[in-house]
């Protein structure tokens, strides 16, 4: 453990495999850290890994962080910053062992430990099975005298509460102070989404170095309050309303359950402190639940796509004549694929100045289980028609053969039953115990609504003159997040944003379940649409498969806001 009585100094270098390569040089050189971090894994990701792993066996972990630290390890010894990654995904001990011949190889000694005990045993087709672990394994790495751990699977938040409790000495039950830590980490973990990235009101920030936000870090105190900032001179924005989105995304109602804590995300309070610093005190943590969650991966079957485009005139009926083709080139093949999607998006404009401003875009999606029913059936269907279509034809690609798609599911497990492990750098291993976990909390009543007087004249606007949001993927589910910045207009939101008025806005889900959650404290409502991504990211079930976008699609969309709150 570490001075307690000090602030610790936490950044990160990676919100996802495939992120700057550049941070973790950045982070290390632009300022004073006692602990850096990075994220790589999601659940494509641990798909992705699982099917590496398939070809090498050795494989498993994200290689982008081995090449990180060739550059990077020295920096780090010499600073004295520790390295706490999640990059080890499916194979932690073999990411180890390579951090290790890293070491000797480049001239710098470091001490190695890794956390195991996530992968669970694979149900019947499953590729991969891991659980959700905490951050009491990386806490006893860093016990332990390591200076590089990685995990597997752990919560994004863990990355963080993990070594501010080894900081401060937290025991398992200081629930309001790692509550603040979950929070902090959940600031953190999406990188430069708490700087300025994929934020509704960037162009706000006129003047500001937008191109290359800076990666962020959290200053935790002890009682685990925290202020988010970045180091000084790099790009991007960290105020109330760039936190705010990053707390809104990927998260539900008032509680926030994790294997460490529960913490009550209705309980947070966030205020400017100055430039680039917003402070989050107040937040309250009850017991983690008895479970834990855990992700499964599998191979959903195999799929194709065809991207037809349609130009200028006829649009509709284009469409039409190649539906039609083509399911009759189905039909004669005696194998129709089990699942076939068509989707037109109306892109093209009238009289347009270019090609591509006069062209639609018709999508056929197919699925089955037999590779051959999506590949050349398909491919087949869509060349054969070149010169016998509508006229302009052709495709954004040539078509393929088709390629395996994954369905992620989500279950949950008894934490007592899974073997939390760190590893440690002399090779003991020490066992983790859960936490007291309490099997049954009482349900937090939904805050009242504040009162609101019924509203003078109104105009009809996108909502996103008013309204921030951001939105993201949970298995199947998509959770738009809806915030704005000030009292009146929250007083508004909160009566006018309705779940019935959420459906009337976004039409595709009508016929799915929306859950609403008001999270007063940061002027917010948070929308949980079930099923809307179908199987999960990884079988691109629909144009924008994460739900990214849905956010900004509700923020497009004209409501009848009160003239007082346009300025």
């Amino acid at each position: 453990m570490s001075d307690s009585g000090r602030i610790l100094r936490i950044g990160n270098a990676s919100g996802f495999y495939g992120d700057r390569f550049d941070a973790m040089r950045e982070m290390l050189t632009g300022g004073p850290l006692d602990v850096l971090t990075g994220d790589y894994l999601a659940e494509l990701t641990l798909l992705i890994l699982g099917r590496d792993r398939l070809r090498d066996p050795r494989l498993g972990y994200a290689k982008t962080f081995l090449r990180q630290l060739e550059e990077c390890l020295g920096i780090a010894q010499e600073r004295g910053v520790r390295i706490v990654a999640n990059a080890g995904g499916l194979n932690p001990a073999g990411l180890a062992g390579a951090v290790r011949e890293l070491s000797e190889r480049v001239g710098v000694p470091v001490r190695v430990a890794h956390v195991e005990g996530d992968a669970l045993p694979l149900p019947d087709g499953a590729l991969t099975a891991n659980a959700y672990l905490g951050g009491g394994g990386i806490a006893a790495c860093l016990r332990g005298g390591a200076d590089v751990v990685v995990t597997g699977r752990v919560t994004d938040a863990a990355l963080v509460t993990g070594p501010a409790a080894w900081w401060f000495g937290w025991g398992p039950e200081e629930y309001d102070a790692l509550a603040g830590a979950v929070v902090a980490g959940h600031v953190l973990e999406c990188g430069t989404q708490a700087t300025g990235g994929n934020y509704s009101f960037f162009t706000d920030f006129a003047g500001r170095d937008l191109v290359r936000p800076g990666f962020p870090l959290a200053e935790i105190h002890a009682d685990g309050s925290s202020v988010i900032t970045k180091h000084p001179g790099t790009g991007g924005v960290v105020d109330t309303g760039t936190v705010t989105a990053q707390l809104l995304y990927e998260t539900s109602g008032a509680r926030y359950a994790g294997p460490d804590v529960t913490a009550r995300l209705d309980t947070v309070r966030l205020d400017q402190d100055g430039p680039d610093r917003v402070r989050i005190t107040g937040v309250r943590g009850e017991a983690p639940p008895p479970t834990l969650k855990a992700g499964i991966n599998r191979i959903g079957g195999w799929r194709n796509e065809v991207v037809f485009v349609l130009t200028g005139l006829d649009v509709e009926a284009k469409a039409d004549l190649v539906r039609e083709q083509v399911e009759d080139a189905f039909a004669r093949a005696k194998s129709r694929p089990a699942v076939v999607n068509w989707e037109l998006s109306r892109t093209d404009r009238e009289d347009a100045s270019t090609e591509e401003c006069a062209s639609a875009l018709l999508r056929l999606v197919v699925r089955d289980s037999d590779p051959e029913a999506v590949g050349r059936v398909v491919s087949g269907a869509a060349i054969e028609l070149a010169l016998g279509s509508y006229p302009g034809f052709h495709v954004t690609a040539p078509p393929g053969k088709g390629a395996p798609y994954g369905v992620f599911s989500a279950v949950y497990v008894d934490a007592g039953a899974v073997e939390h492990v760190a590893v440690l750098p002399d090779g003991v291993r020490e066992l983790i115990h859960p936490g007291a976990a309490t099997a049954r909390l009482e349900v937090v009543p939904e805050p009242p609504l504040p009162p609101f007087a019924p509203p003078g004249p109104t105009r009809r606007v996108p909502l996103g003159s008013v309204a921030g949001a951001r939105s993201g993927d949970k298995g199947g589910d998509v959770n738009v997040g809806v915030w704005v910045r000030s009292d009146a207009a929250w007083r508004w939101l909160a009566h006018a944003l309705t779940v019935d008025n959420f459906r009337q806005l976004i039409p595709e889900v009508r016929e799915l379940t929306v859950v609403r959650h008001l999270l007063p404290n940061l002027r917010a409502l948070n929308f949980v649409v079930e099923g809307l991504l179908g199987e999960g990211v990884a079988s691109q079930g629909r144009f924008d498969p994460q739900g990214k976008g849905v956010g900004e699609w509700l923020r497009s969309r004209e409501v009848a806001v009160p003239v007082d709150l346009l300025g």
